[in-house]
């Protein structure tokens, strides 16, 4: 099976590359780094010529407002009509959970008019929303640092680690379209700063770690449901503990 990932040389893209070429599908990495730019549309029909399924995992270079906006406007767009001509059979996009819970936060609003683009598309499709990454706790702390301590929100917070998103990605895409959405998440669910301090504390950090209900979230505030899944989730396999031994 041909899949053409966009996207395929970032964080998730290159774990499910990895994962699809060992269960002997046919990978194709697609991104501007191999040619492929879903913005503009350069080499996209070439890559999406005779796939059987595309998965879009690709990030915004620019979180700017307006940037973010139409980096996901246009090449969702430009996927799902390249798509549409090229008989693709299934479009799965990677969004994050809770994206219309956080109208404050730009990147949701923009993930949030990808999915309704890819809903109104002729092209069957699947959508996995996820929680945020293990990955992303230290790039999170290093933003919310002030004044020598660490500002988080105190929020319910349930993330993951990227080769559990990879994974659920692998068996969606090789499975038939949904023709909707489902979340995942991690096996853990703490307050925000509780997290936050254990990824500090895990790398020698000794940074005191405050959870403030106040304390925005990429620009907007957020309570409990903001972040986690409200209902039915598969969750991943890998704990925090876990995930920080092999660091």
């Amino acid at each position: 099976m041909k899949i053409v990932v966009i996207g395929g040389t970032g964080l998730i893209g290159s774990k499910l590359v990895a994962r699809l070429k060992q269960q002997g599908h046919e990978p194709v990495a697609a991104s501007p780094k191999s040619g492929v730019n879903a913005v503009t549309g350069d080499g996209l029909a070439a890559a999406l010529a005779g796939a059987d399924v595309v998965v879009d995992v690709a990030n915004a270079p620019s979180w700017e407002p307006a940037a973010v906006l139409a980096f996901f406007e246009r090449s969702s767009k430009n996927l799902v009509a390249t798509e549409a001509a090229a008989a693709v059979k299934h479009h799965v996009a990677l969004s994050i959970v809770g994206t219309e819970r956080s109208p404050d936060n730009a990147y949701f609003r923009a993930k949030l008019a990808q999915e309704t683009i890819i809903k109104s598309s002729p092209v069957p499709y699947s959508i996995v929303r996820a929680t945020q990454f293990f990955e992303f706790l230290g790039a999170i702390a290093e933003m919310s640092a002030i004044d020598g301590k660490v500002v988080v929100p105190s929020a319910l917070f349930q993330p993951i680690a990227a080769d559990d998103v990879a994974a659920r990605l692998a068996e969606v895409a090789t499975g038939k379209p949904l023709n909707g959405t489902i979340d995942i998440a991690g096996p853990e669910k703490a307050p925000f700063n509780e997290f936050i301090a254990r990824r500090l504390k895990a790398s020698g950090d000794t940074r005191p770690v405050v959870g403030d209900p106040k304390a925005p979230y990429y620009g907007g505030l957020i309570d409990d449901t903001s972040l986690i899944p409200l209902g039915e989730a598969r969750l991943g396999a890998t704990s925090l503990a876990v995930w920080l031994g092999n660091l």
